[in-house]
């Protein structure tokens, strides 16, 4: 298992990295390709985290959960939609609430980062297409979603499609666990075991329509019925192997 982060260093530049402990072996990007060490080391306390990929699709699967339909027929097609890049934000940024928005919840959720290029993906070819997996939270303004014909605003507000710390490694697609903490209050969970379609069933439907690229990421649904935030709050995302992804809410 191995852990890569991209980040920000006090100088403003950039770079990418495998964590070691409470340090950071920088390496050569796009690390999908390879992980060579520049010979660098950094400590996490001498730079600020960011989202741990740049993706040019940013897909994502609504109720995929059994616990989020509250007893309704899983969709059949399944509903996919997409984020806007516009939208990106990473560890420890705050979530901005935009004005008028009404009710917003958070949607803690397991996040795929394709790692090949990957077109009519078998189930295999679409496991094989894996470079491993992040915490996200699919923030959603849920009026705007009951309002509106499609969910561009209530998913694709500046801020609301948050992801990180890392991306993870060498975890089985089935064995994932997705925790979500408002407040410190566990107000979610669920697993990669539970999903209606599972991990490369999701990238197979995918890349039936689209190419995905590396560095491509793929919300996977949440699970249960996460509760209203506001501002002042602090949303907490956890994923096995990944870390905890940071947010407040202003």
């Amino acid at each position: 298992m191995a852990n890569y982060v991209r980040f920000e260093r006090k100088d403003g530049s950039k770079g990418a990295g495998q964590l070691e402990g409470e340090s950071i072996r920088v390496i050569e990007e796009p690390f999908w390709e390879s992980a060579r060490a520049t010979g660098e080391r950094l400590s996490l306390e001498a730079v600020r985290l960011l989202p741990p990929t740049q993706p040019r699709s940013i897909v994502c699967v609504g109720l995929n959960y059994s616990s989020h339909l509250h007893g309704r027929p899983a969709p059949n097609p399944p509903t996919l939609f997409f984020k806007p890049l516009a939208s990106i934000a990473g560890p420890g940024d705050d979530i901005i609430l935009p004005a008028g928005c009404g009710r917003v919840d958070p949607e803690g959720e397991i996040v795929i980062v394709i790692g090949k290029k990957v077109k009519d993906a078998t189930r295999e070819e679409a496991l094989d297409a894996i470079f491993g997996y992040t915490a996200g939270n699919d923030v959603s303004a849920r009026e705007w979603q009951n309002a509106d014909g499609q969910w561009w605003r209530a998913k694709g507000s500046d801020t609301f499609g948050v992801f990180g710390p890392s991306i993870v490694t060498g975890i089985e697609h089935d064995q994932l666990v997705v925790t979500t903490r408002v407040n410190d209050v566990e107000v979610q969970r669920g697993g990669s075991n539970e999903l209606i379609r599972d991990i490369p069933e999701i990238v197979r439907l995918v890349s039936a329509v689209m190419t995905l690229l590396p560095g491509d990421i793929i919300y996977t649904g949440t699970p249960g019925e996460p509760p209203q935030i506001k501002s002042g709050d602090k949303v907490e995302v956890e994923v096995t192997g990944v870390g905890v992804l940071r947010n407040g809410i202003v």
